[in-house]
């Protein structure tokens, strides 16, 4: 396991005793700098934390304790749960993101992230579907960690779902063709999705599993990953 830094953050409360830790939330910071994130993240005034923090060059901090609710996620949804803080452990990726010059991860910081995610999955059970991007619970007022961050190969290495269906999807064998937004909504519902802005949903989904077109329309290869996800949300 990388060495972890303590940097404690005041910025936390005690879990309600009948709260399972069972969500991963994966965010990014979207500020300019890991420094400023971290000075923010542990400024009082702020009244925002987070668990770890995880810097470009692949260094962890620690800022709250996991048996502890640190206060990342916000307002948001994710299967049926609606305070998702006090069931969470919270994960931020230092990242410019989309205000500030978005860019990809470091492999340094990816393999951190990895060796993390694989670390607290052996501490808690919190199954696959359960491990998240901050824009997947809030789709309508977040995008982070976004479309350039490698679901894909965390999903290698045991960390949340990503469906291989996509050697069946070349463009001879199954197009690409348009679908009704209708078609897609009931199962981003199944997958977790809270309610709110339809377009808004389609994209985070997309963010997050199906990167190369975020644009929220809906086309077959939208469909196959979402009913892979539905199935394997309820196995």
């Amino acid at each position: 396991m990388t060495h972890i830094i303590d940097h404690p953050s005041p910025n936390f409360g005690d879990r309600p005793d009948d709260s399972p830790i069972d969500i991963l939330v994966l965010h990014y910071t979207g500020m300019q700098s890991g420094q400023i994130a971290l000075d923010r993240l542990c400024d009082p005034a702020s009244s925002v934390s987070c668990h770890y923090l995880i810097e470009e060059d692949g260094r962890i901090f620690r800022l709250v304790d996991e048996d502890k609710r640190a206060w990342h996620a916000g307002r948001g949804e994710w299967q049926k749960c609606v305070d998702v803080n006090s069931r969470s452990i919270g994960i931020e990726i230092v990242n410019p993101g989309h205000e500030f010059g978005y860019r990809a991860f470091p492999e340094d910081q990816i393999a951190s992230v990895i060796a993390l995610c694989r670390d607290i999955l052996g501490r808690h059970t919190i199954p696959a579907s359960r491990i998240i991007a901050h824009s997947d619970m809030a789709p309508d007022r977040k995008e982070d960690p976004g479309e350039l961050f490698p679901w894909d190969q965390l999903a290698e290495h045991g960390i949340g779902l990503w469906p291989k269906i996509r050697p069946q999807m070349s463009s001879e064998m199954s197009p690409k063709a348009n679908t009704s937004p209708d078609s897609l909504d009931p199962l981003l519902d199944q997958i977790g999705y809270g309610d709110g802005d339809g377009q808004k949903r389609r994209i985070a989904f997309q963010r997050h599993w199906r990167p190369s077109d975020i644009s929220g329309k809906v086309d077959d290869e939208c469909m196959a990953i979402a009913k892979a996800l539905v199935k394997a949300t309820s196995t």
